[in-house]
């Protein structure tokens, strides 16, 4: 092989890799620590699009939420048969063709492999926020069972999206609203770039032998 061939070759790699990860997706997943509106944009992300809508706090096990009710911070063991029946709803509205967003925390790298893993019409929607805004909106907040006292190992524990997982990153300061137009722009945007991308590979010359 020479190395005009080998050149394209890795061109062609990368724009594959590039189109794979603009696949329309079919789940989203909102993550973010305690207090960052997982629920609120998860919600009002899934009625914009016609979506189903589902918080992944609904498939913790009974001894969790009592956990969290306590102000118990959860363990990995605690929290394995709860990613486990997340994994599980994510690949039944797969194979229905279902298109659904939940809301889930999902603060580790390892925590997202089991829900996401190499699913390519599965994306991550981080909300980003620090401490400082999040300690004052969980303080207001008397509905949800996690103590404003959890967030700081929530913060501790939080391993953040890298590029290699495609997340759609977005800061939670503006409004619910424009949180999710930011959210919906970025996944419009890059399905547009990816039906581009298709287009310029499909096109390209193949190099003479």
């Amino acid at each position: 092989m020479d190395m005009a061939q080998a050149d394209v070759e890795v061109v062609a790699e990368q724009r594959t890799s590039f189109i794979e990860a603009a696949v329309a997706p079919s789940v989203l997943v909102v993550m973010g620590v305690s207090g960052s509106g997982k629920s609120t944009i998860g919600s009002q992300l899934a009625l914009a699009l016609r979506w189903d809508f589902e918080d992944g706090d609904w498939f913790h096990p009974a001894r969790n939420i009592d956990k969290m009710h306590a102000g118990i911070p959860l363990t990995d063991e605690d929290r394995a048969p709860w990613l486990i029946a997340i994994a599980d709803f994510v690949d039944q509205a797969r194979l229905a063709r279902a298109h659904v967003v939940i809301a889930c925390s999902a603060l580790k790298r390892r925590y997202r492999a089991v829900i996401i893993g190499n699913r390519p019409d599965v994306r991550l929607v981080y909300l980003k926020g620090d401490l400082g805004l999040i300690s004052r909106r969980v303080a207001t907040r008397h509905e949800h069972f996690m103590p404003a006292s959890l967030l700081k190992s929530q913060f501790e524990a939080l391993e953040e999206p890298g590029p290699d997982e495609n997340p759609v990153v977005v800061s939670i300061a503006p409004r619910p609203r424009e949180i999710v137009a930011q959210i919906l722009a970025d996944l419009q945007a890059e399905r547009r770039d990816g039906d581009a991308l298709a287009g310029t590979a499909n096109g390209a010359a193949s190099p003479s032998d």
